[in-house]
């Protein structure tokens, strides 16, 4: 399943990038998670990444482990293609 993830890198870590994403990646592959994309934004967040997560499980555990390491903080939200959400839309009315 795809997921958005919205974070905020802590103080500590913002100026070590290739850490962080290198530490972050190894605990992410042990977890079965691919990364498709990375993004950093300005504002509220620091980053938004897609990813795709073997269940929700491995993502609760990502973000839990991401802020004990005091990396920050990250949001993970799941994500719908429009074929879901289209027949979503279907079950609800009928």
């Amino acid at each position: 399943m795809k997921y958005v993830l919205l974070g905020n890198l802590s103080p500590e870590w913002a100026s070590k990038q290739s850490e962080r994403v290198a530490k972050a990646k190894t605990k992410l592959d042990k977890l079965g998670i691919k990364v498709e994309s990375i993004h950093y934004t300005q504002g509220y967040y620091d980053f938004v990444d897609i990813v795709d997560a073997p269940n929700e499980g491995a993502m609760l555990a990502f973000s839990v482990w991401y802020a004990s390491q005091g990396l920050g903080r990250v949001q993970s939200m799941p994500a719908f293609d429009s074929k879901t959400f289209e027949a979503a839309i279907k079950d609800a009315a009928g």
